[in-house]
């Protein structure tokens, strides 16, 4: 409501760092829809719920670009506060009492976080997979716009909105990726989705003329992500039972900080060399997230023997 009510930049700047903050809720119901379900559906669960944070966040570039195109940016904060304030109560009245796991003090929990990180190598492998993947991830839809809205294909605002539409396709993944986590093809399918990934800035780059071959390559984009993101939050949900929510804010704050990093850089790196240069950029990321799963194997061969 601030945001919508915004007088000047430093009001917006301050409302939009305290919705930066509480956004996590959302991730903090990951890990709560994940300790309600029963080990063999684990990931199923956490694939429906991912499928539907991630659409969401796909589908609000779309939306809020058609409500501020008839409306006016304001609205789309109002707006939003509302909604806001009624998934509040529906969440108070739909989700089920669920008992602490610890009754530590808040200060000691944020140590025992930084101790589960040095831990649990498992937990920095994934959160540095995901990093690489969300950082080319970020990349692309940061500057996707760009190129839209350029010389090229003269898209309006809206129509660079919509064209997020084709993302969300990629939500179809999700389920899947649910079920290649719970009949142990987690490995396997992270190689897999690094690969789908350099492919998809692949035909980025060549087909940066064709507004086709861009939508292709944000649908390929989308599925790894989504197949990335699930297969890591499963494995790192089997490493301590008892600190899955502290397990999983490591294992976001490790990949946030990539997501940060490849939309600045990805932003630079179109100044630099345009469109080909992100694409470049975002297959590098994917090409070394592959490379670095490649050592995953031999690290546990060399556990084995």
């Amino acid at each position: 409501m601030a945001a919508g009510l915004a007088t000047g930049f430093p009001m917006l700047l301050i409302a939009s760092l305290v919705s930066g903050a509480t956004s996590v809720v959302a991730r903090i119901l990951v890990p709560f829809a994940a300790s309600l379900a029963p080990d063999h559906a684990r990931g199923r669960v956490v694939g429906r719920v991912m499928s539907g944070l991630l659409t969401g966040i796909l589908l609000s570039r779309t939306l809020s670009s058609l409500v501020s195109g008839v409306a006016g940016w304001r609205v789309v904060y109002l707006g939003s506060a509302v909604l806001m304030a009624l998934l509040a109560v529906a969440l108070r009245l739909a989700l089920p009492r669920h008992a602490p796991t610890t009754s530590v003090p808040y200060h000691h929990v944020l140590r025992s976080t930084a101790a589960l990180v040095r831990t649990h190598p498992a937990l920095v492998r994934r959160g540095l997979y995901q990093a690489a993947m969300f950082g080319a991830f970020s990349a692309f839809w940061t500057t996707v716009s760009y190129i839209l809205t350029g010389p090229h294909f003269h898209y309006s605002a809206v129509g660079g909105g919509v064209f997020a539409l084709v993302g969300a396709a990629g939500a179809a993944v999700a389920p899947l990726a649910g079920h290649w986590a719970d009949h142990g093809l987690t490995r396997r399918m992270t190689g897999v989705a690094f690969g789908v990934a350099a492919l998809a800035f692949a035909s980025a780059g060549f087909g940066q003329r064709s507004v086709i071959l861009i939508g292709l390559a944000a649908v390929a984009l989308a599925m790894a992500v989504r197949t990335s993101l699930i297969l890591d939050q499963h494995t790192v949900y089997q490493l301590d039972p008892l600190a899955r929510a502290r397990l999983i804010s490591a294992f976001i704050a490790i990949f946030f900080i990539g997501g940060a990093l490849g939309s600045q850089l990805g932003s630079i790196a179109y100044r630099s060399g345009g469109w080909s240069a992100v694409s470049l950029f975002g297959a590098a990321l994917s090409v070394l997230g592959l490379l670095y799963r490649l050592t995953e194997r031999r690290s546990s061969a060399k556990r084995s023997a």
